[in-house]
């Protein structure tokens, strides 16, 4: 209970946070400035669905924002299946995910793993804060962590 607590009040921190705290300004013309985004190149492992929902399955929902064919790509888990799509990085740090797909095989926690696609789908901002990563919709509701992998 007191863990559920304290990244409740971490993400609280951290929305609180966000309205005050310049962001970076990233021009989405720019390969090289994608490049500097601290999103691209680790691996980031899913947290938190919402603010306080942890993922209790075996296979944990990851993603890496890679490069592929001059385009920036997502690509990973959702926890059941593999997920790739296209990605965009913008100024004031947006955060969108197009034509997201996935392998679509069945799997125990197939309902959970749709929850992982519908939030990085939905996702329209991010903010990072060490190595914790929080997903935003377009109405500023946190739609999940992940955290950098080691």
């Amino acid at each position: 209970m007191r863990k559920g607590w304290l990244i409740g009040a971490v993400l609280t921190g951290l929305l609180a946070g966000c309205s005050s705290a310049p962001t970076p300004d990233y021009d989405q013309d720019s390969a090289a400035a994608t490049e500097a985004s601290p999103v691209v190149g680790p691996r980031w492992n899913l947290l938190l669905l919402g603010t306080n929902e942890r993922w209790d399955h075996a296979d944990t929902p990851y993603f890496e924002a890679v490069r592929q064919g001059g385009e920036l790509r997502l690509v990973g888990s959702n926890g059941c299946n593999r997920i790739t799509g296209e990605l965009q990085l913008e100024s004031g740090n947006r955060f969108i995910v197009e034509n997201l797909a996935s392998t679509r095989m069945a799997c125990p926690n197939g309902a959970d793993a749709q929850r992982v696609d519908a939030m990085l789908s939905g996702a329209y901002r991010y903010l990072i804060d060490h190595d914790r990563l929080v997903l935003f919709g377009r109405d500023s509701r946190v739609l999940g962590g992940f955290r950098r992998a080691n």
